[in-house]
């Protein structure tokens, strides 16, 4: 069944245009809420669904909080508000807090005239294509008001921001300590602008915060994981010993060293499989996706640990996950999944990794990854014409079989077409940066002779 309006991470596109409007929204919370109304009761329960909406800092998160609330009430639903929080302290107030959905607002790392809506189950997980099909199809019913004696109630969530850094705290040892430290924190102007500075300042560190005054347009404007370059001069102005930079919703981390280094999701989730190794916990494999750096998957095999690509994006890396039964996974974006410290990507709990890792080992984080020399990438956009089918073109074909010959184990080739413009996405690693560019320029060729 085709998805009309859910995408690979919730529902989002440009606010004012369908489906990011007030009436959508409105309709989707009474929709949702008759799907979690039905959940229930076929498991005997009569009770009010009670649901968690929380948002980024965005303008228009205050327009489309209201409607979903009101659309959740009208379905007989109690809606609790969050304000500002992040996705993955949505995820964990759900959770802990026993409700029956958690609802996010925000659109990531997008620009702030963009927005969207998420939902994690009540255990704080992703929620299946099944359960998506089901809210699309209460979509298209008409609408089923209840009476005002059921209709549902909204409050606001005392401290959930304090519930929230005390979650991110207890992710790491209590004998964690970062006295001593000096950190730069880049929240993107977005939703852990007041969460992420608190937790590093609450374990000891000198904190230095950057991207942390939004103001409704400024989200990941110049700052965050997806413009690092903000974090990179911060940290070298302050003579700091670490940079962190999440994006708006705070689900990706992009981490700086004093020299200025950037470390990037493929390099973080290896120094997390090695930081459990080295504890003597049992590693038997990481997820990575297509994209995942091949350097990484060479130094893991070196170690034992076996490396499995699912497609891009964090929520097939779950998916791969689950079915393997492994913990650890993530992507070059700084979507990093630790499932024995949270059901979701979270960026400061991933930092908080990562600095406790150094911290136990004594050594710098640029120390822990010398082993780890990234394989130069090169991608190439070809533009194609709208439905062409690139599998077609045999020209095209035979230079892929061509180059993967060429470069035989020392690199790799990825083609795949875009999920959001009419693109086909020409990708070639190899050890040396010349010859990825060399190969890449013969694909994207070949692929333009046939377009």
């Amino acid at each position: 069944m085709t998805r009309r309006y859910f995408g690979t991470d919730g529902i989002r596109g440009t606010v004012g245009q369908d489906p990011i409007t007030p009436d959508f929204a409105l309709r989707l919370g009474h929709a949702v809420g008759r799907v979690v109304q039905q959940g229930l009761q076929r498991r005997g329960s009569q009770r009010a669904p009670q649901v968690l909406i929380g948002k980024d800092t965005r303008i228009s998160g205050y327009m489309m909080e209201s409607a979903l609330e009101a659309g959740f009430a009208s379905a007989g639903v109690d809606v609790l508000l969050t304000g500002p929080l992040p996705t993955p302290g949505v995820a964990y107030l759900t959770r802990a807090l026993r409700l029956d959905l958690g609802v996010v607002i925000s659109a990531s790392h997008n620009a702030y005239p963009d927005n969207g809506i998420k939902f994690f189950s009540a255990r704080g997980e992703k929620l299946p294509d099944a359960w998506e099909h089901a809210v699309e199809a209460a979509l298209e019913e008409p609408a089923q008001w209840v009476d005002s004696s059921r209709l549902g109630r909204a409050r606001r969530l005392a401290d959930a921001q304090g519930r929230y850094v005390e979650f991110c705290k207890s992710t790491v040892s209590g004998e964690l300590s970062l006295k001593g430290l000096k950190l730069v924190v880049d929240a993107a102007n977005g939703a852990a602008y007041q969460v992420a500075p608190a937790v590093f300042h609450e374990l000891g560190a000198q904190v230095v915060s950057i991207g942390c005054s939004p103001n409704g347009t400024n989200i990941n404007a110049g700052f965050g994981a997806t413009a690092p370059q903000a974090l990179v001069a911060a940290v070298r102005e302050q003579g700091a010993d670490y940079g962190i930079a999440l994006d708006g919703d705070a689900d990706r981390l992009q981490l700086v060293d004093s020299a200025g280094r950037l470390y990037n999701g493929d390099e973080l989730v290896y120094l997390m499989a090695m930081d459990r190794r080295a504890l003597g916990e049992a590693v038997p494999g990481v997820v990575g996706t297509l994209m995942t750096n091949m350097a990484v998957e060479v130094a893991l095999a070196g170690q034992g640990i076996e490396f499995v690509r699912a497609k891009v994006g964090d929520r097939y890396v779950l998916e791969e996950l689950g079915r393997r039964g492994w913990l650890l996974g993530g992507e070059g974006s700084g979507h990093l999944l630790a499932l024995d410290k949270h059901s979701t990507g979270d960026g400061i709990v991933s930092a908080l990794q990562v600095l406790q890792a150094v911290q136990r080992s004594g050594r710098t984080l640029a120390q822990l990854l010398a082993e780890i020399e990234l394989y130069p990438q090169t991608m190439i956009n070809v533009r194609l014409a709208d439905g062409a089918d690139w599998t077609r073109n045999a020209g095209l074909v035979r230079e892929i079989e061509t180059v993967k010959a060429e470069l035989g184990r020392l690199g790799r080739v990825l083609i795949r077409a875009s999920g959001t413009e009419p693109v086909l996405r020409v990708m070639v690693e190899a050890r040396e940066a010349q010859l990825a560019r060399t190969l890449a320029e013969r694909l994207a060729a070949a692929a333009r002779s046939g377009a």
